[in-house]
């Protein structure tokens, strides 16, 4: 809390000498106002940030007690002390019951007793502030998730005419009126997200935040504090309490991206948030409870990892009440060219261009590419076209499938004299192809770093959070470093 002598205390009383008595005890400890009615001392409330009123009950016009019901107006955080010579005791009491006045002092006061309410009071006023600026912070954030989901993730935001696809909007539209946790499965860029966000505003939750975190992006200690919150002084760094995830999110949604992801101990913790609905935050004792929607995804393979002690059983069945599984772009073909016009016309109003037509050379090129970045992979290589090409009429010559298209040219053209030879030999499937490649490179970038896992993620180009990610990703976690070696 900020200096005692930056808060304002309000005296009021119609006798100037106690007005002096209270300016000379106090002056060095408060900023100290006063005021010699009730009508002046609203004037001063209307100018000035009080945090402490203290009046005299027993004043011509307007008593202590119809002063704060009317000072309540203008400065509704300011804490209310009155001071009675009077036998109003009974009044007073049942206004402290009602939460109208903070205390009430006899008089004459003791100058050391009164600083010590006063020095309280500010302590209630400071507090009250905090909680009012971090209630309408999260209710911001709340309104902006909200604002952000109903403007793009719904029912008609999931394109395509599959019958797999279809399959996946009647699961969704199955589970979203319930509160039943959801496990959404399937490759990086199927558009997994976008599932967990159309059963949260097709449900009884859709009013209430829908808060996302990745688990893969966060390093496992930052990983806890993000789900469950903080206490001021839990670890260094740690300047104020902290709420976590699964607070923000109470009432609505969590969406946990990455869930194969979480460290061993993170598991344990969610387990429990499942089970009890509470937890604590990092460094506290407080149980909390919530109620929170779970929705979790992942592209890997949890029942193998399960198998291999690498996740936890139990909580693979609590975050697999119902799994939705999202098909890969390559096994729905007949949606490329819709998804295709979708985003062609996305980006096109993005830039202020005309209507864009799509060339059949251009389809038929887009349905000949294996997509293994599935939707994310076909939204990017669409806005690359709009931006290079000329005309109304996006062709063939227009798409860039950046790198990945080196590894895969299209059927007709056949293998290019320059084209390094495929990982894993003729036949074997791109993706499978793709895999290997990255998870040899990882292993020869740490191999020639001798293990310095900071100078393999710079030889790469990657940070080193994602190093760590690949690196679970390829089952290759015991290249890690131990504790004693340096990373």
């Amino acid at each position: 809390m900020q200096d005692l002598s930056s808060f304002s205390v309000l005296v009021v009383d119609d006798e100037s000498d106690n007005l002096d008595a209270f300016r000379f005890n106090y002056r060095k400890s408060f900023k100290v106002l006063t005021a010699g009615s009730g009508e002046e001392a609203l004037e001063i409330l209307r100018q000035n940030d009080v945090a402490v009123l203290v009046s005299d009950q027993r004043m011509p016009r307007m008593t202590g007690l119809e002063l704060l019901k009317h000072a309540r107006a203008a400065r509704p955080e300011a804490i209310g002390i009155i001071l009675t010579a009077y036998t109003d005791i009974e009044v007073l009491v049942e206004a402290i019951n009602l939460g109208d006045v903070y205390r009430y002092v006899t008089k004459p006061w003791d100058a050391k007793e009164l600083r010590g309410i006063l020095i309280q009071a500010i302590e209630k006023f400071h507090l009250r502030r905090e909680n009012k600026r971090l209630s309408d912070q999260l209710k911001q954030y709340a309104g902006y998730l909200q604002s952000e989901a109903h403007g793009q993730y719904d029912f008609g935001a999931i394109i395509g005419d599959a019958g797999s696809l279809k399959e996946v909007l009647r699961k969704i539209e199955q589970v979203a009126p319930t509160s039943s946790t959801v496990l959404v499965r399937g490759e990086t860029g199927t558009g997994k997200e976008l599932v967990a966000r159309a059963i949260h505003i097709n449900s009884q939750r859709e009013s209430k935040p829908f808060v996302r975190v990745n688990c893969a992006a966060l390093a496992p200690g930052i990983l806890e504090s993000e789900l469950f919150g903080h206490e001021k002084g839990a670890f260094t760094g740690a300047i104020a309490r902290r709420a976590g995830r699964f607070e923000l999110a109470d009432g609505g949604t969590l969406f946990l991206d990455e869930v194969g992801d979480l460290p061993a101990d993170v598991q344990v913790k969610l387990l429990r948030v499942l089970q009890e609905r509470e937890f604590e935050r990092v460094g506290g004792t407080e149980t909390l409870r919530c109620d929170v929607r779970v929705i979790s995804a992942t592209n890997r393979d949890l029942e193998g990892m399960v198998s291999k002690s690498q996740f936890r059983e139990d909580l693979y069945y609590r975050l697999n009440v119902f799994p939705i599984d999202l098909p890969p772009l390559r096994g729905r073909p007949s949606d490329i060219p819709l998804l295709a016009e979708h985003f062609a016309l996305k980006f096109a109003r993005r830039a202020g261009r005309p209507v864009i037509q799509l060339d059949p050379s251009a389809i038929e090129r887009l349905k000949e590419y294996a997509w293994p970045g599935n939707v994310r992979e076909l939204e990017n290589v669409m806005e690359r076209a709009i931006i290079v090409m000329r005309g109304n009429t996006l062709s063939a010559a227009d798409l860039d499938f950046g790198r990945r298209s080196a590894a895969m040219p299209a059927p007709s053209e056949g293998p290019r004299p320059s084209d390094p030879p495929p990982v894993g030999g003729a036949g074997v499937p791109l993706q499978k192809r793709l895999h290997e490649q990255e998870r040899a490179e990882i292993i020869a970038a740490i191999e020639r770093s001798s293990g310095n896992i900071a100078m393999a993620a710079r030889a790469l180009g990657i940070n080193r959070s994602t190093l760590y990610y690949r690196l679970r990703k390829h089952d290759l976690e015991h290249l890690l470093p131990s504790a004693d070696e340096p990373k």
